[in-house]
């Protein structure tokens, strides 16, 4: 038997894109941003004001002219109160305005003294101020448009919307985001020893995990997912499960019966129904891979990824590969985190012939300590990591080196 010609991820990934490409989703939708949680921008988002809308105060205080401040002990009367959301008036020279953080800076005014540089001195009115410290020009002034300037784009299309960005849009005015829709993935397993959770574990048979981890994973990545369940290792039964998938669905998701093995129908299904490429990827773990498209009766097609069957080799082979191709379908940049520099805590003296993503966890000390256990079998290493650590084929590492850390969080939510 010949053995397959292993390609690189980069090449994969190369491929997936450009096989992906066809099969864009174009609808938007328009929704509230406070609805947006994990949907990707459809359009850039461009700011119609300032932020902020006027020179304010960032500290609570009293906004002086400082040349009304020659020496500290100045005493100052105190003209006007303005508290956060009270546009203030013109200060007169020679006076002091009590003001507090976010508040607008009243004209005249050129710096703010913070109330712990200050006193207040009993009088009539409002009192007076006595200022303790000669203030700089400027300080304390969060200046207008320091933030944001008004026409500029603050979230690039492509981007998925994380808490800190729908702050970002709301700052900005924007009530509602136009998003790309949902990619529809259509998920089921193949394998005859699978059972479910709840039910005996006959001899031979194993649990369905990869169901449950593949269906958070696209649930996070903001997917709407119909689970098919467990389909039988039979031919005829695959090519069932394909057709019904393709119908509604852009994606079918699929794990097991990408191997060699004479049980495994999951490629002759696909070549029957649509097209295929089988990847052998010079990855560890996560080698084979199947892509390919499914017919559809009305010409069209769905794309279908088949992901191996043993649970890290399909974890680690969605983060790297089927999360590219969602990102490509939603026209969203599809490189790979950069990743951090971090230093190993951790030897790795015999290296593999295939790139290598070895389940890490950032320690107290600032460094990655190792799973002891890098078996593809071993989902408790993909539990228990935070990261990935990224390493050339025919790399070894010594303790102390600085190795390439791929956090999960970016890497799931990308």
């Amino acid at each position: 038997m010949n053995t397959p010609q292993l390609i690189s991820l980069d090449e994969a990934l190369q491929r997936l894109v450009a096989g992906a490409a066809p099969h864009r989703i174009v609808e938007t939708e328009s929704v509230p941003s406070v609805d947006a949680l994990g949907r990707m921008l459809a359009v850039d988002v461009l700011s119609m004001i300032d932020v902020p809308p006027g020179d304010n105060s960032s500290m609570d205080g009293w906004a002086v002219n400082t040349a009304d401040v020659p020496a500290a002990g100045t005493v100052l009367p105190v003209s006007q109160r303005i508290p956060a959301g009270v546009v203030g008036q013109p200060l007169q020279r020679g006076t002091a305005a009590r003001i507090f953080t976010g508040a607008q800076i009243p004209a005249g005014a050129d710096a703010i003294v913070m109330q712990e540089q200050c006193e207040a001195v009993a009088g009539e009115g409002l009192g007076a101020v006595r200022v303790n410290e000669v203030p700089a020009f400027g300080q304390w002034v969060r200046r207008r448009g320091e933030d944001v300037l008004h026409g500029a784009v603050v979230l690039n299309k492509g981007r998925r919307l994380t808490p800190q960005a729908l702050g970002l849009a709301a700052s900005v005015g924007a009530a509602l985001l136009a998003v790309c829709r949902r990619p529809r993935v259509a998920l089921f397993s193949t394998g005859d020893e699978l059972v479910m959770p709840g039910e005996p574990l006959k001899p031979g048979a194993i649990y369905n995990s990869n169901r449950y981890t593949l269906r958070g994973l696209l649930q996070a990545g903001g997917c709407e997912v119909t689970d098919l369940g467990i389909v039988p290792d039979r031919l005829d039964a695959t090519r069932t499960a394909l057709q019904r998938a393709a119908r509604f669905h852009d994606l079918i998701l699929t794990s097991g019966g990408v191997s060699v093995g004479e049980e495994d129908h999951l490629k002759a299904a696909i070549q029957a129904e649509g097209t295929l490429e089988h990847f052998q990827m010079a990855i560890k773990p996560g080698r084979p891979l199947a892509f390919g498209t499914v017919r559809r009766d009305d010409g069209t097609a769905a794309l279908v990824l088949g992901l191996p069957g043993n649970p890290v080799s399909s974890f680690v082979t969605y983060l790297l590969c089927v999360t590219t191709v969602l990102r490509a379908m939603q026209g969203a940049p599809t490189a790979l985190p950069a990743g951090l520099p971090l230093r190993a805590d951790f030897d790795w003296p015999r290296p593999d012939r295939r790139r290598e993503f070895l389940r890490v966890r950032l320690n107290d000390q600032g460094g990655l300590d190792l799973f002891p256990n890098q078996g593809s079998g071993v989902l408790t290493s993909a539990a228990w990591a935070d990261g990935l650590v990224d390493i050339a084929a025919g790399q070894r590492i010594a303790s102390g080196e600085t190795v390439r850390y791929l956090p999960l969080s970016e890497l799931i939510a990308r």
